[in-house]
């Protein structure tokens, strides 16, 4: 093995491992949990063929989970209102000096997690929408 391979695949299961951890926090805090573990699955199944055997379950509950964010306009409310407190929250987080932890990093990773949470509540959204309208064309 080179070590260009031998590099590459060093930083695949450093990719892996970090989405991996990042997406296990995420189940319990606000951001898009399921899909970053399944991200960082997938990584490491590239590399790891034994891991394989999680990818499908795992992609089929965030899948899942994905669509029941949409599901009604209560809950898409409520993804909006979520997004929004993180978006307030890095903003005060990157400006207020007295705040623990305050300044820009984390600020940013709070933004950056409303970014991505507004991403996916679209994407699940035009999921859902187009799975309704063949299903009615069926």
């Amino acid at each position: 093995m080179g070590i260009g391979k031998q590099a590459k695949r060093i930083l695949i299961t450093v990719a892996g491992v970090i989405l991996l951890v990042v997406g296990v926090v995420l189940l319990v805090l606000p951001g898009p949990g399921l899909l970053l573990v399944l991200a960082g699955l997938l990584l490491l199944a590239s590399e790891f063929p034994a891991l394989e055997r999680y990818v499908d379950p795992v992609r089929d509950r965030a899948m899942k989970a994905a669509e029941d964010s949409v599901s009604s306009p209560l809950r898409i409310a409520g993804s909006v209102l979520a997004g929004l407190v993180l978006l307030a929250a890095g903003i005060v987080w990157g400006t207020v000096k007295s705040l623990p932890f305050s300044g820009w990093s984390t600020g940013s990773s709070l933004i950056l997690s409303s970014v991505i949470l507004f991403a996916l509540l679209i994407w699940s959204y035009r999921r859902v929408k187009g799975r309704r309208e063949a299903a009615s064309h069926s």
